[in-house]
């Protein structure tokens, strides 16, 4: 990333709109979704698919269950109020077991997708900023 001869704003933004597709509660689509964006607004691919796959296998547990919890505490609900058991849980009975969890997942993804996309934004462009200017400097 930090070899491309783009300009800072643009990586940063290519980053932080890839950021929010990965956090966003658009489970399955977030490929399809990236590539449209990147199309549309001519946004580094490669750039933008580094911040699309922060969510991955290893992540996906950890941010959406934050992101769940979040969006939870901003709607003020209580998600241990309901019990539930997973020996019973088959997949046709899945989306009403956690029918509950989806309006808080919703508002917490999209929250904290939005919040780490623009602080992320600011991050990245000074960092894309600083390499450039030593790229800049050590070519001379």
């Amino acid at each position: 990333m930090f070899s491309l001869n783009e300009s800072p704003h643009r990586l940063a933004a290519s980053f932080a709109v890839g950021i929010f597709i990965g956090i966003c509660p658009l489970l399955g689509i977030h490929t399809l979704l990236a590539l449209a964006v990147v199309y549309a607004f001519r946004l580094n691919m490669m750039v933008t698919m580094t911040g699309v796959y922060v969510t991955n296998p290893w992540t996906i547990i950890p941010i959406y269950t934050f992101t769940t919890w979040t969006g939870a505490k901003m709607l003020g609900m209580n998600l241990m109020d309901r019990a539930f058991s997973l020996s019973h849980l088959r997949w046709n009975s899945f989306l009403k077991e956690f029918k509950h969890l989806l309006k808080p997942f919703v508002v917490g993804s999209t929250t904290i997708g939005l919040l780490a996309a623009v602080f992320l934004y600011f991050i990245m462009y000074l960092i894309f900023k600083k390499v450039q200017a030593k790229k800049i400097q050590s070519a001379r």
